[in-house]
């Protein structure tokens, strides 16, 4: 079943008199369940398009549902909730609370849903064990390396449960050996709690962790491809 559906996408951005087309019409339908990588190079509009389907940004034309929801309808504060009921972000630059411990961090999305202490402390405290930070509960990030820093960012995502899961360049400051180790992380969790994964990424390593793998360029989709086993089939493919 499609969790999100997208018709004539478009973003243009105005810098002076100058026009940026940074999608141009883009269709696409992502399923519940799929690992999904956007994948392409600086510029080729894959954050956009993340940004779009997280409601972060507005299209410039164009429909975006989300849970057949309208994003780009709703307003900041709808947008708002929405996104603390059904979404969860990794970011490459972990963007935690640096006065924050680790567990304070993971509980934070638990906050704004009204739980209480207790409660979200055991559940936050529950999700940095799964990503073995368990004896890092009381470390703030300037005490912790990039690996552990982006493993409470992945356990902050998680802790709610979200419907949908964006990863940004989740790896993009982490070296070899910790990449494999995040990537494996976030890829269990998403399929054992049957959660959508979205990844944007320009390495192909990491788009290789998806079911399929969405290649842009210039601002619109050029590929599309599915994982069978170890091997890529390509389903649709745009000449330039």
């Amino acid at each position: 079943m499609a969790i999100i559906e997208v018709e004539g996408l478009r973003k243009v951005y105005r810098m002076g008199k100058e026009k940026i087309v940074a999608l141009k019409s883009v269709d696409l339908t992502i399923e519940e369940g799929e690992i999904c990588c956007l994948f392409g190079t600086s510029g080729s509009g894959k954050s956009t398009l993340l940004n779009m389907l997280a409601g972060l940004e507005k299209p410039t034309s164009g429909t975006i549902k989300v849970k057949k929801t309208r994003v780009e309808k709703l307003s900041e504060v709808e947008l708002a909730t929405f996104r603390q009921k059904y979404i969860g972000f990794v970011f490459q630059s972990y963007n935690l609370i640096p006065s924050l411990t680790a567990l304070e961090n993971v509980s934070l999305p638990l906050i704004f849903q009204g739980m209480p202490k207790a409660k979200r402390d055991k559940q936050a405290e529950a999700m940095l064990k799964a990503v073995g930070l368990n004896k890092r509960l009381h470390h703030k990030p300037k005490e912790m390396s990039g690996g552990q820093q982006q493993r409470v960012s992945i356990a902050r995502a998680f802790v709610n449960r979200p419907t949908i899961l964006f990863a940004d360049e989740p790896t993009g400051n982490l070296d070899t050996h910790t990449t494999i180790e995040v990537m494996e992380m976030i890829k269990d969790m998403a399929r054992k709690y049957n959660q959508t994964l979205i990844i944007v990424s320009h390495d192909p390593e990491i788009a290789d962790y998806a079911d399929r793998i969405i290649t842009l360029i210039d601002g619109e989709i050029r590929k599309i491809e599915i994982k069978k086993e170890n091997e890529r089939e390509i389903i649709y493919e745009k000449q330039a």
